[in-house]
């Protein structure tokens, strides 16, 4: 490991079950439980986890992830329960599409293209 990098994301959850399915069918990522309240998330190019929460709360931190193809990415994000926040769009250096997952985290899917 390196100092100074983003090792870890710890995102939100109302419902754990409901967010491995959302994340698990929508792009491929797998869980290792910790107890009934956490689980760390694999195969999402950076560690992370969530953690059960009754309440959501709102901070300033987009977690970005990166397709290829934005317009599948957007397909899967809808197809298993996410809400599209702001369609595809373009921006120097890519485009991307931000999205509410089911536990109200948005994040954003870019490509370079």
């Amino acid at each position: 490991m390196k100092n100074n990098t983003i090792h870890f994301i710890e995102l939100q959850a109302t419902n754990l079950d409901e967010i491995k399915k959302f994340y698990g069918n929508t792009f491929g990522w797998s869980f290792t439980d910790y107890g009934d309240a956490y689980c760390d998330f694999h195969e999402a190019g950076i560690s992370g986890g969530f953690a059960k929460t009754d309440i959501m709360t709102t901070g300033g931190t987009l977690v970005v992830l990166y397709h290829t193809n934005l317009q599948e990415a957007m397909d899967n994000v809808i197809n298993h329960g996410g809400k599209i926040w702001k369609e595809i769009f373009s921006f120097p250096g890519g485009s991307r599409f931000e999205f509410i997952d089911p536990s109200g985290n948005k994040l954003a899917v870019w490509n370079d293209k």
